[in-house]
């Protein structure tokens, strides 16, 4: 398994699935309209593609570390298109998320 691959495939599957997330949140709490929320649904579908094409078979690994992506993934959504600020408390849960990606994906297994 490529690092690089999975980590551009984890990059991708949050930029889907944040950003689909978010477009729905904004078609329903900032009233931006159904078209919003129909990008959304569409990213949010294509979120579910991408993750299928990691190397790893087991759908219950590639979920639960694509989990930590999704927290650190939708911090930095918040302060480049929200103008949130994170404290110390979220970067420091973000980084303890990230290293449990680390573990979940890259641990060496046996055959």
């Amino acid at each position: 398994m490529s690092v690089l691959r999975t980590v551009l495939l984890f990059a991708v599957a949050a930029v889907f699935e944040i950003g689909g997330a978010w477009l729905v949140w904004q078609s329903v709490r900032e009233s931006r309209g159904w078209l919003w929320a129909g990008a959304g649904v569409v990213a949010l579908g294509l979120y579910g593609f991408v993750a299928a094409f990691q190397s790893d078979p087991h759908f219950g690994r590639i979920l639960a570390a694509y989990g930590g992506v999704f927290v650190a993934g939708s911090l930095v959504w918040g302060v480049v298109l929200d103008g949130f600020r994170p404290d110390r408390w979220d970067v420091i849960g973000a980084l303890v998320c990230l290293a449990g990606v680390g573990v979940i994906v890259f641990a060496p297994r046996g055959a």
